[in-house]
């Protein structure tokens, strides 16, 4: 109850400030779900299932392992597997996980930014309504006779006080959020590097050994 009593003396601006901690939530949730569960991939796993499948030559086998583990990473590698079952060139290969690359790192990073948007205008909203609360405390001294200045300046205070404290309550936990996101989106996309070099340089190494020949330029 005085969590609702504590928004309503905030006055108008506490909705503004509602509506981005709504909006942090719903952003939280969709890139936790993302980052950490739908794109959960063993880079180390996934690589050794590759190069054994390779050696085998069962390039179909490997394109049905990236589609059974459905994450960036194994996206940007079928990308390349269908490239090779095509008989493409190295320089094919290679165009083909740049491709890929370009493809799924946005989708990695999707949405990410939005998070330190949010902690830095809820910090200013919060501010905002600090100050539109000071000023009506200044109001209600100047224009107000001795009995009605004491409301006036405790309902003043408080409208700029609970702005602060939820805009800071809204900012701070979206910007350690958006620390945290962006660093697991960086540890992901720089997985996707470094298999997307592993398994070029050993498609490229070891052509003769699972059957697909470069074709001649």
């Amino acid at each position: 109850m005085h969590f609702i009593e504590a928004f309503q003396a905030g006055g108008a601006m506490m909705y503004a400030i509602l509506l981005l901690g709504i909006s942090a939530i719903a952003i939280s949730v969709e890139r936790a779900s993302v980052l950490y569960f739908r794109n959960n991939l063993n880079k180390e796993h996934f690589y050794k299932n590759l190069t054994a499948h390779l050696l085998n030559g069962d390039l179909e086998g490997m394109v049905q392992l990236c589609d059974q583990n459905p994450a960036p990473l194994s996206r940007v590698v079928k990308n390349c597997m269908i490239r090779l079952i095509n008989q493409g060139t190295d320089d094919d290969i290679q165009a083909a996980l740049d491709e890929g690359a370009i493809t799924e790192v946005p989708k990695v990073e999707k949405r990410i930014g939005f998070l330190a948007v949010i902690g830095n205008v809820a910090t200013l909203v919060g501010l905002l309504g600090t100050i539109t609360g000071l000023i009506r405390s200044f109001a209600a001294v100047a224009d107000a006779d001795a009995a009605a200045k004491a409301a006036g300046l405790t309902k003043g205070i408080s409208e700029a006080m609970n702005c602060t404290a939820f805009g800071l309550m809204v900012a701070v936990p979206s910007v350690v959020l958006y620390s945290i996101f962006q660093a697991r989106a960086q540890t992901l996309i720089e997985d996707i590097n470094e298999i997307s070099i592993k398994t070029f340089n050993f498609i490229c190494a070891n052509r003769e050994r699972f059957g697909v020949m470069e074709k001649s330029s």
